[in-house]
């Protein structure tokens, strides 16, 4: 399914698949890429770009750093899970932390929200 998107935001995007941070890296090609189902990074939905993308799913993953704590990202991150959801988009976020020092936990709760097992990856 396409979402409509801010096409003012498209160089923004591929800037950020240029230069994702270390946890979005390990994430990205620790696992994510290994999915037997297609996952996009960086990609555009509405006024907003979502780490990662997973249609097939409708299924957004975030990746936040220590900013995210802050009251007004709280917020503004609330506005904005909100109108994914409107979408009929789930969010799952996860802070660097549980990359850095839960990576396998992290990686689990995402095969539970894709209804697969360790044994879906792709080799």
């Amino acid at each position: 399914m396409l979402y409509k998107y801010n096409k003012t935001l498209v160089g923004n995007a591929q800037e950020l698949r240029k230069n994702m941070t270390p946890e979005e890296k390990q994430l990205w090609y620790q696992f994510l890429k290994k999915l037997p189902i297609t996952v996009n990074r960086q990609i555009n939905i509405g006024d907003y770009i979502v780490d990662f993308f997973i249609g097939q799913k409708r299924l957004a993953i975030e990746i936040d750093g220590l900013q995210h704590l802050l009251p007004e990202h709280k917020t503004e991150d609330n506005i904005r899970d909100d109108y994914l959801k409107s979408l009929g988009i789930t969010v799952l976020r996860y802070s660097n932390h549980s990359i850095n020092n839960n990576f396998n936990a992290v990686c689990n709760d995402i095969l539970k929200h894709l209804g697969l097992t360790a044994m879906d990856l792709r080799k």
